[in-house]
């Protein structure tokens, strides 16, 4: 799940869209109760579209809807499960973090808990180099869950790879071997291309010496690189690879956290900042927002007021004009902005009221 598919799921519109999401157990024996919990979600969305339209009219969507719950492998697991369903449509998301569990039917899928978790969340590409072939992964935390599209799982094929390289008296096979696997590195860096646009995260490169210096000489993409990992990981599974991969992606993120909070301490000094969340959230609407620091769990419920420009403090979520969280906001306004968001341990921004952002000017 990266900020692609949640984009693509927030353009789907029409009623009804179901979508039901469900905390899942990787381990046993709490997961022999998720397949039941599934059943009973899908039985209460049924019930729920029943009562508004005639069997024959909602019948295709609710095959699709059973389809899609018995496709689930419950072997494969992670914390969470989400399902997405239209008369047109319909995707499960295995998501590793707890979502409550909740029907929800309405003119557009229910993406808040996703949105969440992208905005709060720890996540990262792993871009594991090989012939054969090269994978992508999306980081969250110690899971790395392999991305299979665009291109991905990539192999090289042509000659060096899977052909063979020009034969003859006075061919240099080293110096075509390495021209190729030139091409092949370019034909991976434009493939990824479009994930770090969509959703510029930190990159971790991970492959033996020769298959970096070639990647690095040749990617458009050598600022988003956090760190590296050298070693031949083709046959490591993702779970494995996870646990090399995390310890050093928190180490580098502790450290740029550093970095930005004594960025913030100049921009302070230079005018160039906003506190609390008001002020922050104005700046960032006028796209003035450069780099956004926000401790962990601060949340802030809020409506606007009369004239649409300042925000009202409020305590009841459910209310219809309530906005469920203006942090939230903020994070997408400002990564929408090609921002950068910097979480902080909670106490980090007392003096600027739990929130503060790096203006451009």
């Amino acid at each position: 799940m990266n900020r692609h598919d949640v984009y693509l799921l927030q353009q789907i519109r029409g009623y009804p869209c179901v979508t039901i999401t469900l905390p899942t157990h990787r381990t046993s024996p709490a997961n022999k109760q998720d397949p039941i919990r599934l059943r009973n979600l899908v039985k209460q969305a049924a019930d729920r579209l029943l009562a508004e339209f005639g069997k024959r009219e909602i019948d295709p969507l609710l095959a699709r809807l059973e389809r899609l719950a018995e496709s689930v492998d419950y072997r494969n697991v992670l914390d969470g499960l989400v399902l997405f369903v239209n008369q047109d449509f319909g995707r499960a998301l295995h998501i590793p973090f707890y979502v409550k569990e909740r029907v929800v039917v309405d003119e557009t899928f229910f993406t808040r808990d996703l949105v969440f978790a992208l905005n709060r969340t720890p996540r990262y590409w792993t871009l594991a180099l090989s012939e054969k072939p090269t994978r992508l992964y999306e980081g969250i935390r110690e899971d790395l869950i392999e991305i299979q599209e665009e291109g991905f799982p990539m192999t090289h094929e042509g000659p060096g790879g899977a052909q063979s390289l020009p034969g003859g008296a006075g061919v240099r096979k080293g110096a075509y071997r390495d021209e190729y696997h030139r091409q092949f590195f370019r034909k991976i860096d434009a493939a990824l291309k479009p994930f770090m646009a969509d959703d510029p995260l930190p990159l971790v490169v991970v492959g033996v010496d020769r298959f970096l210096a070639f990647f690095n000489e040749v990617t458009n993409h050598k600022k988003a690189i956090l760190t590296t990992i050298t070693g031949s990981h083709d046959k490591t599974p993702p779970h494995e690879l996870g646990k090399l991969v995390w310890p050093l992606v928190k180490a580098n993120l502790d450290s740029h956290r550093q970095q930005v909070l004594a960025e913030l301490d100049k921009a302070i000094s230079e005018r160039k900042f906003a506190s609390a969340v008001e002020e922050v959230w104005r700046m960032a609407n006028h796209g003035r927002g450069k780099t956004l620091l926000v401790e962990e769990d601060f949340h802030f419920p809020a409506r606007l007021d009369e004239t649409g420009q300042h925000l009202i403090p409020a305590e009841d979520v459910t209310a219809p004009d309530v906005i469920d969280d203006v942090v939230d906001d903020v994070i997408e306004t400002v990564l929408s902005k090609q921002g950068e968001v910097v979480f902080v341990d909670n106490g980090q921004l007392e003096v600027h009221r739990r929130i503060a952002l790096i203006l451009r000017y």
